[in-house]
């Protein structure tokens, strides 16, 4: 866990605030002694900023990276880029059970990091007499959730890990055993508990300008999905009910808005990472150019697959199907006022897919003078209330409620003009899991989902799709008709065959953090 202990007060206000001049103007805070800092209400809250900080830090490689990744390692997408040296995915992307990850060993790293400044707050903010009550409980109770929050980001990729819940030295950390998957999840739902109480409703931070803080609707959904991953249904409806029940929230009306800048924050936001694109800070997101076009200024990492627009297809869900795929040759995109008369580009001999990221896309007229830097004003959505209705039906399926489940799901169906579904049981369970790919396609959900299902032979999702009989390897090597994909075999047309059940429902431990913990870190099975 090297370096994940060192503590500065970072330019956190300026991200966490796009919402609002008052936070923008805060000062930035250069590197302080811890205990000669925590003396204002102005010091804790800029240690509260700097949690905040580290749910994405400054640019696409410490953390949105694992997103793309995720992305990468499901059935809806390629590595897509097929110019450059995929040294960055390949060993994740074709499943070849390497330690080596340098994404991996980031993510690892900056949400140890995250950790700690939670950690900071938490072991000095208690002791600031002049904190009103509620305003201390309130950043304490920031800090708590933001913890939890990491906890469950590195349990949901790599099983249970290291429980730092102190200020501890880089020696203490060195000698901690990884905890096991249930002791992980402990923390994080008494993290999460902890905070829910002395958090604001969602109308209270509209009132008082303070979109972008954690608010108790945005704790329970997020609590709620973690018991939903380990399957405690009737606790997950718990805390699913108290956010619908609470009419905060809601979806918006059209589904062109949902990933649209001018829509940050919405009503159906419960969780987003904060940007602006003040050009003097690294506070905007760059993942759209990384996932964007190689002829239209971006990287082209993560591309979908055809397998995904079949699924939309199929569906006759057109809807998300424009706003989701961007394909070569398109003359219309996802929030663009001007027309592609002769098709946007998308160059076959580049993109493994010929596809791009729609929801990700930056309109010309909207992207900033600096586009291919952290400046891009799209708070990326983390936790949204199309997915809280969707855990609510899957919930309600597995509880045994068809019709309350229908009710969800047909909310989230009926934005996009598509039917009701009627059916109910194991049919409206995997109605419901269609929909979660449809609605929540390339944006980090996909590859959680299928390892966590279990499907109708008793295997988990994933191992159904992936390995030498996987049906994702099947329709790719012996199916497809694609002309992108079939020609394309810079990257192999056989992605996922090298899949092993009792290995890949986890990543590795990065190697790094194995080393430098003097093998007190064990790695996952098979690695």
């Amino acid at each position: 866990m090297k370096n994940i202990f060192k503590y500065s007060i970072i330019a956190a206000a300026a991200m966490l605030t796009g919402c609002t001049d008052d936070f923008l103007s805060q000062d930035i805070k250069g590197t302080q002694v811890l205990d000669n800092y925590f003396t204002t209400s102005e010091e804790c809250l800029a240690s509260v900023y700097g949690c905040y900080q580290s749910i994405a830090f400054d640019d696409w490689w410490q953390v949105y990276n694992t997103y793309v990744t995720a992305d990468i390692c499901t059935d809806d997408g390629w590595m897509n880029n097929t110019t450059q040296g995929q040294d960055g995915y390949i060993d994740l992307a074709l499943y070849q059970g390497k330690t080596t990850s340098g994404t991996l060993s980031n993510f690892w790293q900056y949400r140890y990091k995250g950790i700690h400044n939670c950690n900071v707050v938490l072991e000095y903010v208690p002791g600031v007499s002049s904190l009103q009550e509620d305003v201390k409980n309130r950043y304490i109770a920031e800090a708590k959730a933001l913890r939890g929050y990491f906890y469950f980001e590195l349990v949901k990729n790599f099983g249970g890990v290291p429980l730092v819940t102190t200020m501890a030295t880089p020696v203490d950390a060195a000698n901690m055993k990884r905890a096991s998957i249930d002791e992980t999840y402990a923390q994080i739902e008494q993290d999460y508990k902890d905070a829910i109480e002395y958090l604001p409703s969602r109308s209270e931070t509209v009132k008082n300008s303070e979109l972008g803080r954690l608010t108790k609707g945005a704790v329970q959904g997020l609590l709620a999905k973690a018991l939903l991953y380990q399957e405690k249904y009737d606790e997950a409806k718990t805390y699913l009910d108290e956010v619908i029940n609470s009419g905060e929230y809601d979806l918006l009306p059209d589904f062109s808005q949902v990933w649209d800048m001018d829509y940050n924050n919405s009503v159906e936001g419960l969780f987003e990472i904060q940007t602006n694109d003040n050009s003097s800070y690294s506070v905007g997101e760059r993942i759209s150019v990384v996932v964007g076009s190689r002829d239209d200024s971006g990287w082209s990492w993560s591309g979908p697959s055809s397998d995904l627009e079949n699924a939309y297809i199929a569906a006759g869900d057109e809807i998300r199907l424009f706003n989701t795929i961007i394909k070569h040759g398109a003359t219309t995109l996802p929030r663009e006022s001007q027309t592609f008369a002769d098709g946007y580009t998308v160059s076959p001999n580049k993109h493994k897919s010929g596809r791009v990221n729609g929801k990700l896309y930056i309109p010309q007229s909207k992207r900033p003078d600096n586009y291919d830097a952290p400046h891009i004003p799209l708070n990326y959505r983390l936790l949204r209330y199309a997915d809280v209705l969707l855990m609510a039906a899957e919930v309600e399926n597995a509880l045994g409620n068809d019709s309350k489940a229908q009710e969800y799901l047909n909310k989230v169906r009926n934005r996009v003009n598509l039917a009701d579904v009627s059916s109910t049981g194991k049919a409206l369970r995997d109605a419901i899991r269609l929909e979660r790919r449809l609605e929540l396609a390339c944006e980090a959900n996909r590859l959680y989902d299928i390892r966590r299902w279990t499907d109708d032979n008793g295997k988990k999702v994933a191992c159904n799709l992936f390995g030498p009989n996987g049906s994702w390897v099947k329709y790719n090597t012996q199916e497809s008709t694609d002309p992108f994909e079939t020609t394309n075999l810079i990257e192999p047309q056989d992605e996922g065959i090298n899949f092993i059940e009792t290995r890949d429902l986890l990543f590795p431990i990065p190697n790094t953090e194995i080393v430098q913990s003097n093998g007190m870190l064990e790695q996952n099975p098979g690695y």
